[in-house]
């Protein structure tokens, strides 16, 4: 099977490096990776070139395109390649909206009466600072359109929210405001395959999202994730499945904008039940790391059934183990980040047992570099993003699976790295449902 992977990311890294483990896949990426390239073809095309990227599937007649990032997604990459008569995963422009928009998001799923929190939505800033006036705290701001992760802040106080109507006034993706009731409990990610109809449930994980330990600081697109995650038994993901997932594939199908790919629910388990945080409409970074490794069976198949209307037909199943993933982060991140740093201990990182290193902002370059006493040009990891890599540790237990992750982690450095060291804390240590620190 000959797929085309668009993307460049950690998440696009584990997802290729999984899909290679079926016998007869070969993978083409755009504009992929150095590290995508030791999996298969890249070609240098941008993911929001739409038209390139419709060219480039209608020249290599892929048996399957996967859609990796939100921004083509919402650009309606998925709908071009789908009227060449190609099978794409990944859902359509109007689906797609689900992530896109958090306004509609948010309308949706009072349509179809949906569990979230209350909200209400400004086009002025100068209406919304008026309402903050006059909210109680704490509150939950949002802008509207993709943000990368960084465009939620939690307010505790009113000069906190005022700051946040600030950042968010110099975001493209802030033309429309969005003011929520915060919610108080434990964050989950659900997944699930879909093929507009059916659904196919995935592992359950549990991102970081905020850059500090304790959850301090301001949100990044993730800091680490880890699988599965205990608060979802098997009677809370019944109760997920049968109120959130299938009415929104239900929804999505009634309003003429049937859902074809990975529909991620992000969720805040409170003392009252599940609630939508956020819909996503592709897989989550850096949850996907903490997956891939965790997955057993044919994803390449699994993936197409659900672009082809028949998810029926494929079945996964997972692995016991526990797995978590920390992302090293450079100097900066996730403001204005330093660039062109040489990463050391990589090479010897890769090779522990029962972990994987999955790149997310690395690019290698000559440099030169001492070798046996002479100095010599030699191709070398460089940070090239915010978040450069995800190191995802597996073993029976989480505590096991945290020690083989943080004891990788440990062997690789670069000027300015930093990363969180309580990923998985949450679970190592429960406790009651409690609230996030807000500022």
């Amino acid at each position: 099977m000959k797929i085309l992977l668009i993307g460049s990311g950690g998440r696009e890294h584990a997802l290729a490096w999984r899909l290679k483990q079926t016998p007869g896949v070969t993978i083409i990426s755009a504009p992929g990776s150095s590290a995508l390239a030791n999996l298969g073809e890249v070609k240098p095309v941008a993911v929001d070139d739409i038209k390139a990227l419709t060219s480039l599937a209608k020249d290599l007649k892929p048996d399957l395109t996967v859609i990796g990032p939100e921004l083509p997604l919402v650009l309606g990459l998925a709908d071009s390649i789908r009227a060449l008569g190609l099978p794409v995963f990944g859902p359509s422009i109007d689906a797609a909206r689900i992530e896109g928009s958090k306004v509609f998001a948010k309308d949706f799923m009072v349509r179809h009466n949906l569990p979230t929190a209350s909200y209400a939505v400004f086009y002025d800033p100068i209406e919304a600072k008026q309402y903050l006036k006059d909210s109680s705290y704490p509150v939950v701001i949002k802008a509207d359109g993709l943000a990368s992760g960084k465009g939620v802040f939690i307010c505790g106080k009113l000069s906190s929210a005022l700051d946040a109507l600030t950042e968010l006034s110099s975001m493209e993706a802030a033309s429309r405001i969005i003011v929520e009731e915060y919610l108080a409990g434990e964050e989950v990610s659900f997944f699930a395959l879909t093929d507009g109809t059916d659904i196919l449930p995935l592992a359950t994980a549990q991102d970081h999202k905020a850059v500090f330990d304790g959850d301090r600081g301001p949100n990044t697109g993730g800091m680490g994730a880890y699988s599965p995650a205990p608060l979802v038994n098997d009677s809370m993901e019944k109760l997920i499945i049968d109120t959130i997932i299938k009415p929104t594939v239900d929804g999505l199908r009634v309003e003429g904008s049937p859902f074809a790919g990975l529909l991620y629910a992000g969720l805040m388990i409170t003392l009252s039940g599940p609630k939508i945080l956020e819909f996503n409409a592709r897989f989550g970074d850096p949850e996907t790391q903490a997956l891939m490794p965790r997955l057993k069976g044919d994803l390449a198949q699994a993936l197409l059934c659900a672009a082809t209307g028949r998810l029926k037909e494929a079945s996964l199943s997972w692995d016991n183990r526990f797995a978590s993933c920390v992302i090293m982060c450079a100097e900066g991140y996730p403001g204005n980040y330093r660039r062109g740093d040489i990463i050391e201990g990589l090479e010897a990182a890769v090779s522990q047992e029962n972990v994987t290193i999955f790149e997310s902002g690395v690019t290698r370059e000559p440099r030169k570099t001492m070798v046996n006493g002479a100095e010599k040009w030699v191709e070398t990891a460089i940070t090239n993003g915010g978040r450069v890599l995800g190191v995802a540790g597996l073993g029976d237990d989480l505590e096991t699976a945290l020690k083989n992750t943080y004891e990788t982690v440990d062997k690789i450095s670069w000027p300015g790295v930093h990363f969180r060291r309580d990923i998985g804390s949450k679970a190592l240590h429960p406790g009651p449902l409690y609230p996030m620190p807000m500022y």
